[in-house]
C-alpha cells in the first residue's frame, strides 16, 4: 500500500499544477497567444536549459556511454506498436479520416509535458537518464513517421521533406540534450553563473508544462469527451497495449528495476500534446486529437498509480 500512496502523492502534485492552469484559464487569464507563449517557453527555453544543467551536473561520460544501447528498447516497442495500430485500423474499421492520427497517437506518448514531471515526481532525478533515452526515440518517431501519417489524413497530403523533418527532430529540447552530452563527453565546464542561469530557467519546465496541460484540457472542453470506437482503441493502445508490450520486452531484456519502471511508465503516458497542433497545421481532424489528449491525460491520473503498484 505504501507504493500506491506514494504514487498517488506523485500524481496529486501533477493534478494540483494542472488544476492551476485549468482554473486560471476559466478565469480568463490565458488566451490562445498565452498558450503558444507557454509552449514556446517550455520547449525552446526551459527544457533545453534543464537538459544542459541536469546532464552536466548529474552524469559522467562513462554513465552516458552505458545509456546509449538502451535506446533500442523504446525503438523496438514503438515499431511493434505501429504494426499493431495498422492491424486495429483494419479490424475495427477506424474512420478513414482518422487513420494517420490514430496510428500516430497509438504509438507515441507524451514523454515531456507529462512523462518528465510524472517520473520526476515518482522516482526523482535519478530517473532522468531513462526519461531522456525514451524521449529521444519518441520524438524521432513522432516528427518523422508520426507527422507523415497525420499529414496523410489532411487536405495537404504528406510529402517527406528532409530539411523540415531534420529541423523537427533536432528540436531545442533535443539540442539541449545533445549539448549536454557533448559538454560531459569532452569534460567541458561552463562558468558557474551560466550554469546557475540554466538551472533557474530549467526549473520552470515542470510547473509550466503542467499549467499548459491544464489550459489544453480546458480549451478542448470536458463536455466533448466521448468513448466512441476510435477513442476507445487509442485508450487501449496508450494504457494497455503499450505498457504491457514494454513489460513483455523486459522478460527477454535484462535491465535495472529503475529503467524497467521508467520505460513502462513512459510507454503508458497520454497522447502527445503536439498531435492537435500538427493535425490543425495539415487540416486533419484536430478536434479528435485534442479530445484524445484530454481523455488520455485525465485517465493517466488513474492509470499511473495502478501501474506503479503492479511494477513495483
Amino acid at each position: 500500500m505504501g507504493v500506491f500512496f506514494s504514487s498517488i502523492q506523485g500524481i496529486l502534485i501533477i493534478i494540483g499544477l494542472i488544476a492551476v492552469g485549468y482554473g486560471l484559464t476559466h478565469l480568463g487569464w490565458f488566451s490562445e497567444n498565452s498558450t503558444q507563449l507557454i509552449a514556446k517557453l517550455v520547449t525552446q527555453v526551459a527544457l533545453p536549459t534543464y537538459m544542459i544543467s541536469t546532464i552536466t551536473k548529474d552524469f559522467t561520460a562513462e554513465k552516458l556511454i552505458k545509456l546509449l544501447p538502451d535506446l533500442a528498447i523504446p525503438v523496438l516497442s514503438m515499431t511493434i506498436l505501429i504494426f499493431v495500430s495498422i492491424i486495429l485500423i483494419k479490424v475495427l474499421k477506424i474512420d478513414p479520416k482518422h487513420k494517420g492520427l490514430f496510428s500516430s497517437m497509438f504509438f507515441n506518448s507524451n514523454t515531456v509535458f507529462v512523462g518528465l514531471p510524472v517520473n520526476m515526481a515518482l522516482f526523482g532525478e535519478k530517473s532522468l537518464p531513462y526519461v531522456l533515452v525514451y524521449y529521444m526515440a519518441n520524438t524521432t518517431f513522432f516528427w518523422t513517421l508520426g507527422t507523415y501519417l497525420i499529414q496523410m489524413d489532411g487536405e495537404i497530403k504528406g510529402k517527406f521533406k528532409l530539411k523540415t523533418t531534420l529541423k523537427k527532430i533536432f528540436s531545442p529540447p533535443l539540442m539541449g540534450f545533445i549539448i549536454g552530452l557533448i559538454l560531459v563527453m569532452l569534460h567541458i565546464q561552463l562558468p558557474k553563473f551560466l550554469m546557475s542561469d540554466f538551472e533557474y530557467l530549467g526549473n520552470l519546465t515542470i510547473p509550466l508544462s503542467m499549467i499548459f496541460i491544464g489550459i489544453s484540457i480546458y480549451n478542448a472542453g470536458l463536455k466533448n469527451i466521448s468513448f466512441h470506437k476510435d477513442n476507445l482503441a487509442i485508450l487501449f493502445g496508450r494504457f494497455l497495449c503499450a505498457p504491457l508490450l514494454m513489460a513483455a520486452l523486459f522478460l527477454f531484456i535484462p535491465a535495472t528495476p529503475l529503467m524497467r519502471q521508467v520505460f513502462i511508465v513512459q510507454a503508458a503516458m497520454p497522447v502527445m500534446t503536439n498531435a492537435p497542433v500538427v493535425a490543425k497545421l495539415y487540416h486533419a481532424d484536430s478536434n479528435y486529437a485534442a479530445i484524445m489528449v484530454t481523455e488520455t491525460t485525465l485517465l493517466s491520473l488513474i492509470v499511473v498509480p495502478i501501474i506503479m503498484v503492479l511494477i513495483k
